[in-house]
């Protein structure tokens, strides 16, 4: 038996090769793979920052040289499989699991090494993409929210958006995930800013409230909506989903004083549109990057990925029809999946979110 997976060998060349299966406690065979038009094009593109410098994961700095990050045979973190040969107890036979494993046929797990979450009978297993990772990508911006406001009192994902004016800058993926989650969690406001009117589009059938930041000063339209007082205007949150520069100095922008962005976005090249003598220094503002790599300082382990996951399947539960009616915007067959990768990496091909099916 071989496995057939999705491979970068070099910057702009991909592939599906064969190979080997490995022993171990359970086999997954992978029902569908959801591409990652961030991070995985930026393996594709040779942009991703890890692929021009070393990083020390005890120091965290960046330097040095970088290692051969070619060819990458992990590509994707978005997996949906049926468990189909288990010699564990702790997985069983015949059950649908989301995982983070590659664009690939099968997969050898170990439940000591992977994580392995078991999707509900009721919820549709395309949806399960979003339950292993990037789901609780958006939940932990959430979190990140809450301990902004709240410290190490967290109770719940709605502690940092209930009853107040929210802002998301992106209607990609992360940014309207991460709105549904703000939505569904009490706050007053939600509005989603997007230049794009087909990602606004989808916002807005998922019933989010939108706004084009090139049609105006968007700051300055929701600073006069959202007055808290005379002198103190705008979001009380704003989460930045969009991985430009301008986005995060737009995202500043829209803050009230001394509020707060938390940043979800991934930045590949430098930051000049910051301009970090302006709004940032005059409104005593604060940007927490919400890395999915960790909760905020003080909250583990009552929060860990497990609960960003089980908080995922319940956004899934009660908005899982919209998700899926506007949200995933292609479905294609992984044998196509080079010449997909190839033909978004070069903008040839414009998606909000492919699924790849097996």
């Amino acid at each position: 038996m071989r496995d057939r997976n999705l491979v970068v060998t070099a910057p702009g060349r991909l592939e599906i090769v064969e190979e080997d299966v490995t022993p171990g406690p359970f086999r997954v065979r992978t029902l569908y793979s959801g591409v990652s038009a961030g991070t995985e094009l930026s393996y594709v593109k040779g942009t991703n920052p890890a692929l021009h410098a070393g990083f020390d994961p005890v120091l965290g700095l960046f330097g040095g040289e970088a290692p051969d990050a070619y060819p990458v045979t992990r590509l994707g973190y978005m997996e949906v499989g049926r468990v189909e040969e288990s010699s564990t107890p702790a997985v069983a036979d015949g059950t649908v699991v989301a995982m983070t494993y590659g664009h690939r046929t099968g997969y050898t797990g170990d439940p000591l090494v992977d994580r392995v979450v078991p999707l509900p009978a009721g919820l549709d297993p395309i949806l399960g993409i979003y339950v292993a990772h990037m789901g609780p990508i958006c939940a932990n911006g959430l979190l990140h929210a809450a301990a902004d406001l709240r410290g190490p009192s967290v109770r719940g994902l709605g502690d940092g958006v209930a009853g107040r004016r929210v802002a998301v800058t992106g209607a990609g993926v992360v940014g309207l995930l991460t709105a549904l989650f703000a939505q569904a969690n009490g706050a007053a406001s939600v509005v989603v800013l997007d230049p794009t009117p087909e990602r606004r589009a989808v916002a807005e059938a998922l019933g989010l409230e939108t706004l084009d930041p090139e049609a105006g000063d968007p700051a300055v339209t929701l600073k006069t909506r959202w007055r808290h007082t005379a002198d103190d205007r705008g979001a009380d949150v704003v989460f930045q989903c969009r991985g430009q520069a301008s986005a995060l100095h737009l995202a500043l922008r829209l803050l009230r004083p001394q509020g707060t962005v938390v940043d979800l976005a991934f930045y590949q090249g430098g930051a000049d549109e910051v301009r970090l003598g302006e709004e940032f220094h005059h409104n005593g503002l604060g940007v927490r990057c919400a890395q999915i790599g960790r909760v905020p300082r003080g909250l583990a382990p009552t929060w860990d990925r497990e609960r960003l996951s089980a908080e995922t399947v319940a956004l899934l539960g009660s908005h899982g029809d919209l998700i899926r009616k506007h949200l995933i915007s292609a479905v294609v067959p992984f044998a196509e999946a080079p010449a997909l990768l190839d033909d978004l990496a070069a903008r040839r091909r414009h998606e909000l979110q492919v699924v790849l099916e097996f």
